[in-house]
């Protein structure tokens, strides 16, 4: 089945949609919809994929919605890599919202892609399968469950993981189910599975449940990372598995330090040996660490890059058995070569640039032989788009965003601050003129890291287009320079990070003309809990808004559902060690905060639970200071509902026109 094949010039902006952008919801909506409401929704590619000889690309696409949550409305685009030549596949389910394809898989033979595709309104999925011209679209399965990770082996068999019967989407950041019933029941479980004549054969054993997995050739099984018990919980504690053909698993690698987590497990293509990444990671997904490999036969582990000042974020093996890595390394993101994985190794550099590539295998797909590639990039100032060629040779698929441009510089800050050289992103506005207000941003993780990222209808917009500076720290704890600088916020969470932001905004100010006397924070997830923290600590910031966060440590240990991510940073359950968990609790200092702070957050926040808000903003107004709260219905960790978002945007803008004005 197939909507139309066009060959789009550039410009071309198939299905483009301007949004009505004029209600206001509180204060200051009014000046929002001056601000952005002129400005084009950036479409964004979730996924891109290139056939295994180099002549198709398949991608997950869609316009980001104002406010900056993902596409609600989501299309499966083939296109031919010589001519840029498209076909948008009909989906059953139409162009609504949850409707949403994913993991497109190539066939070996380049001839057809199979697909996961999202029922809406359930936790039901679907596997379709459609030819690389965009015709003969064929269900293989219907599920009752959620499906993810599609892989072809060699042969042609198809794998994935899925969860039968799974009450919530896979992912801690997703919406958590209704917290009801006997708690201690057995969780559904992640399997590996294979699909044959539309039927799944497990390939997992039922207790264990299977983060990432990736095929053994000859039809010697999988390798995965899994751990039993709560999926949503429990990838902390995961270990390195093999599983034979029947399900059977054997233990390849176990972490022997609290402060190492896995990902990314990939087999060289004479099955041998596995790569991963393994390091301190606060979340599942954002990957970040030294790169190691095993061998199969063995399990004795190698550490390819021991000390290096960078964080390895993805890998992949090309052809002839020579491992590649993207990694972070402080401004840049690099494509290494790391040799054949059996003895660390000085990376050689392949490329490097100061802009993001987006894709599952070091920063890309990868075609083979040809070692052709397909990814999506952006930066600050320069719209995603999909690029195609060999390495640093390549050109652009796409033209979906041609024409959009940000209108600020982007510069690269790097200031010293107690042994540590701390970088981050200073945005300015063009044409600076007399000191303008800031409003620092920190990010979520804490092990993640602010790196270029194109932004639309988004609030950094808003900001910029009124004249002022937006600033993205990446203090101790962040990816992209090592695993000491990841861990070096271990047992002491608040105090160094915060003292790195601060001393970031005193180089902010040296480069730039920021007012002092108005400085904004904001931030989401670890970001939230840093604005709820530093308010406590400091009197500097005249407005702050918190997303997500959290104010007391303690209580938090019980109510979030990821409580396995604490024992790494703080070394000890709070049972163990409430005094550590305390000291780095806003609460414990509420009676510090002068700051006007708007915080709002997920009603089903698995994360971040809803209360830890409440209890910030119930301390904030017995104590007198300015606050204000909302906690979106249904929603988890991360605004998904294009209204709300809208919404967060609104009350966000109109808080800070309010106090830095």
């Amino acid at each position: 089945m197939i909507e139309r094949w066009v060959k789009c010039p550039p410009g071309t902006r198939v299905g483009m949609v301007l949004a009505a952008c004029g209600f206001a919801l509180v204060t200051g909506g009014a000046a929002l919809a001056a601000d952005i409401s002129n400005v084009r929704l950036v479409h964004r590619f979730l996924e891109a994929v290139i056939a295994p000889d180099g002549t198709y690309v398949a991608s997950v696409e869609g316009d980001s919605p104002p406010g900056g949550s993902p596409p609600e409305i989501r299309e499966l685009v083939l296109r031919r890599v010589a001519d840029g030549a498209e076909a948008r596949i009909a989906l059953p389910c139409g162009r609504v919202p949850q409707c949403w394809p994913s993991a497109p898989a190539w066939s070996p033979d380049s001839r057809h892609l199979s697909f996961a595709l999202r029922t809406p309104g359930s936790h039901s999925y679907a596997v379709y399968d459609v030819t690389r011209a965009g015709t003969d679209l064929t269900r293989l399965l219907a599920f009752g469950g959620t499906i993810t990770d599609l892989k072809y082996s060699r042969d042609g068999t198809l794998a994935l993981l899925a969860v039968e019967n799974a009450r919530k989407e896979v992912g801690a950041t997703e919406a958590g189910a209704a917290i009801a019933g006997d708690l201690d029941a057995a969780p559904a479980e992640q399997r590996i599975a294979t699909l044959t004549d539309g039927t799944l054969r497990w390939a997992s054993p039922p207790d264990l449940f299977v983060y990432q997995f990736d095929w053994r050739p000859s039809g010697a099984g999988f390798v995965g990372t899994a751990a039993p018990g709560d999926g949503d919980n429990n990838w902390w504690t995961a270990k390195l598995y093999a599983f034979a053909p029947g399900g059977e698993a054997r233990v390849l690698y176990r972490p022997a330090d609290l402060r190492q987590q896995l990902a990314d497990p990939i087999v060289s293509p004479d099955g041998k040996t596995v790569a991963f990444i393994a390091g301190i990671m606060s979340d599942f997904g954002s990957t970040g660490g030294d790169v190691y490999t095993v061998a199969l036969d063995s399990g004795a582990a190698t550490n390819l890059t021991p000390s290096i000042r960078a964080s390895g974020t993805s890998l992949a093996w090309n052809c002839k058995g020579t491992l590649r890595a993207a990694l972070l390394a402080v401004d840049q993101q690099q494509i290494v070569d790391l040799g054949t994985g059996r003895s660390p190794v000085t990376p050689r550099v392949l490329w490097t640039g100061s802009e993001t590539l987006h894709g599952e295998h070091a920063g890309a797909s990868w075609a083979c032989p040809s070692d052709t590639l397909a990814a999506a990039y952006e930066t600050y100032t320069q719209p995603p788009e999909i690029r195609v060629g060999r390495l640093g040779k390549w050109r652009d698929l796409t033209h979906v965003n041609a024409g959009m441009t940000a209108p600020f510089e982007a510069r690269s800050l790097v200031w010293r601050n107690e042994g540590f050289d701390v970088q981050g992103w200073l945005l300015l506005p063009l044409h600076v003129t007399g000191k303008i207000p800031m409003v620092t941003a920190v990010h979520g993780g804490p092990a993640a890291a602010a790196r270029p990222s194109f932004s639309g209808q988004s609030l950094r917009t808003a900001l910029i287009q009124r004249g002022w500076a937006v600033f993205y720290p990446n203090p101790r704890g962040s990816f992209g320079q090592g695993e000491r600088f990841a861990a070096a916020n271990v047992r002491d969470f608040g105090y160094g990070d915060l003292r790195d932001d601060l001393a970031g905004i005193d180089a902010a100010e040296a480069a730039a003309p920021i007012d002092e006397g108005r400085l904004g924070l904001t931030g989401g997830s670890y970001g939230g809990y840093m604005t709820m923290w530093a308010v406590t600590q400091t009197n500097r910031f005249k407005a702050a808004v918190a997303a997500a966060g959290v104010s007391d440590m303690l209580s938090y240990y019980g109510e979030n559902g990821i409580d396995a991510w604490m024992l790494p940073y703080f070394g000890a359950s709070v049972y163990d060690d409430p005094a550590v968990y305390a000291r780095s609790s806003p609460i414990t200092f509420i009676k510090n905060v002068h700051t006007p702070t708007f915080a709002y957050v997920g009603e089903r926040d698995i994360e971040c639970p809803a209360p830890q808000t409440q209890e910030f903003w119930h301390a904030l107004k017995t104590l007198g200071v300015p606050t204000a709260i909302m906690i979106y219905p249904g929603e988890g960790h991360g605004l998904r509902d294009p209204k709300n978002s809208r919404d967060a945007l609104d009350r966000t803008l109109a808080w800070f026109d309010e106090y830095l004005k």
